[in-house]
This record gives structure tokens, C-alpha cells and sequence, in this order.
């Protein structure tokens, strides 16, 4: 399975940013899509997560309400609305199949950086 994400970028706190993953090599709408992220000095945690057709969705309460997944099967593509980005929001933030029943992960894409200054 390969993740690229992209769109993130260096905005000012109270802005916003929208970022994409494209995924190959699965059955894209036959999988639940996690967002994560990794600040510098800290462990990944998860951001949010959506089923396969947008059913159910969940957020960190860290970004809850101002963050939103939407997914695009036609495309095998997530993606994630960020508004009213705080200074720390600031993290390499990566895609990947949410699944709690496995041991690992598939293999991480690049990530992309989201920098909010204040």
C-alpha cells in the first residue's frame, strides 16, 4: 500500500489548510482512513478517522470541530479541512488504514508539513 500526502504548507494561526492523501495498491473504499500527525519531540497520534463510505467519523478532541474528513473513492482519496489552526497543530501530519485489530501499520508515506505561526 503507498500513501502520498500532500498540501500542507506555513500559514498564520486562524488559517486553513486542506490536505490530500492519495492511496494505491488497496481497496481503497474497502477501508476505514486514519489522519495522524507527529510534532517534533512527540509521539504520532491519531487526528482522525473515517469508514469506507463516510459513515461514521471520529476526531481527537484536540480537533474536534475544526477539523473534517471527507474521502473521495472514485479517486482513493482522503482528505483533511483543517480550520482555525493553532501553533500546535504544527506537526508532519500522515495518512494510513486505521485498523485497531493489526499489529502494524502499513508503510508511512512522506507526510506533509503543516507549520501554524503565531
Amino acid at each position: 500500500v503507498k500513501f502520498v500526502e500532500s498540501g500542507g504548507g506555513l500559514v498564520q494561526a486562524g488559517g486553513s489548510l486542506r490536505l490530500s492523501c492519495e492511496v494505491s495498491g488497496t481497496t481503497f473504499s474497502a477501508v476505514t482512513m486514519g489522519w495522524y500527525r507527529q510534532a517534533p519531540g512527540k509521539q504520532p497520534e491519531l487526528v482522525g478517522a473515517m469508514t469506507e463510505y463516510g459513515g461514521s467519523t471520529y476526531y481527537a478532541p484536540s480537533v474536534k470541530d475544526r477539523f473534517t474528513i471527507s474521502r473521495d473513492n472514485d479517486k482513493n482519496t482522503v482528505y483533511l479541512q483543517m480550520t482555525d489552526l493553532r501553533p500546535e497543530d504544527t506537526a508532519v501530519y500522515f495518512c494510513n488504514i486505521f485498523d485497531p485489530t493489526r499489529k502494524e501499520y502499513d508503510p508511512w508515506g512522506p507526510g506533509t508539513q503543516v507549520t501554524v505561526s503565531s
